[in-house]
């Protein structure tokens, strides 16, 4: 990858970083250097980028908000795209009212600016930290609502190398943008995306893709009832989730029980490795205290697992995802 650095130079000058350290870019505050960050910050952006990448044949992962990622310290030997896409349009006058945004966009803050809208239905997201790209592929929910519950049509950059001589089709998203050829521009429905507990066909790699925009279904409300909801929703949050840098929840819950339930039980609950510790408040959240790297909270994430195992037969699954190299 290091030979094409003047060829990314070249090509992207001023938005292209090296060897930039990905604790800035992730909500754990860990993560060692990416041999190469460039931001995009349109979805216009996003297709060049990526389809100069996969031309290029260069390894790449893009990267929203930062949270449910665990970075290495090593970093990452590929090409980050830090997605600052963030355009957001509501269509009020709609049967249902719709919100469309790019995916680099703050899921709470469109629930947010939906409220003030009295447009009623993302309350639940109003405290997600991550993006919307990032919600559709991790399918995100709370308070027992999801993006599957949400999503009309996710438009992806479809990269499956069956699908890259095909001729891309204009998405109906955003009119009038030039594409380039090679890859596919698609609209999804959330049937197509497979969604299930915490994951997506996206998530599971069984369609390689990069999420480009969403729209989403509200319905008809007055901005008091839906801040209400909000609230109501943020005051839980704080009553029960910590606050300071974390990756955000750990571990899927197992069927019929809770992950951090789970961990608590096991007597794990406050245990410190390093600069991480489990957080005496939510067992499923592990946080940087302010020096952790992400060794301690892998030790703590294998820690988990194995007590929670030896204690009670159950296999915590991740819900958050390690990217790079952990073997020491």
């Amino acid at each position: 990858m290091i030979a094409y650095l003047s060829l990314l130079q070249t090509t992207f000058s001023d938005r292209l970083l090296v060897n930039e350290p990905l604790a800035r870019y992730t909500s754990a505050r860990v993560g060692g250097p990416a041999d190469a960050l460039l931001f995009a910050d349109s979805r216009q952006d996003l297709i060049n980028m990526i389809t100069f990448l996969v031309q290029h044949e260069l390894p790449y992962i893009v990267l929203g908000g930062g949270s449910n990622v665990l970075v290495s310290d090593a970093g990452l030997r590929c090409v980050v795209v830090i997605n600052r896409a963030r355009r957001i349009k509501f269509n009020e006058e709609g049967d249902p009212p719709t919100v469309w945004a790019e995916s680099g966009a703050s899921l709470g803050l469109v629930a947010r600016q939906a409220a003030v809208r009295g447009l009623s239905g993302l309350e639940w997201a109003c405290g997600i930290p991550g993006t919307v790209g990032g919600a559709v592929i991790g399918n995100a929910g709370a308070h027992g609502a999801d993006m599957a519950s949400n999503l009309l049509v996710a438009e992806i950059l479809h990269l499956n190398p069956q699908a890259v001589a095909i001729q891309p089709q204009q998405s109906t998203a955003m009119k009038g943008d030039e594409l380039p050829k090679g890859l596919p521009v698609e609209e999804w429905s959330a049937q197509q995306c497979e969604f299930s507990y915490r994951t997506s066909a996206f998530k599971r790699e069984a369609v390689k893709a990069v999420i480009l925009s969403a729209k989403l279904a509200l319905q008809r409300s007055t901005p008091q009832a839906v801040q209400e909801k909000m609230e109501a929703f943020t005051a839980y949050r704080r009553r029960t989730q910590p606050p300071g840098a974390s990756v955000g929840s750990m571990f899927k819950n197992p069927p019929g029980d809770y992950a951090g339930r789970l961990i608590e039980a096991a007597g794990l609950k406050g245990t410190v490795i390093g600069g991480a510790q489990i957080s005496p408040l939510h067992a499923n959240f592990f946080i940087n205290q302010g020096n952790a790297t992400a060794s301690d909270i892998l030790a703590l994430i294998e820690l988990a697992r194995r007590t929670v195992g030896e204690k009670t037969g159950v296999q915590l699954e991740l819900e958050i995802q390690l990217l790079g190299d952990y073997e020491s």
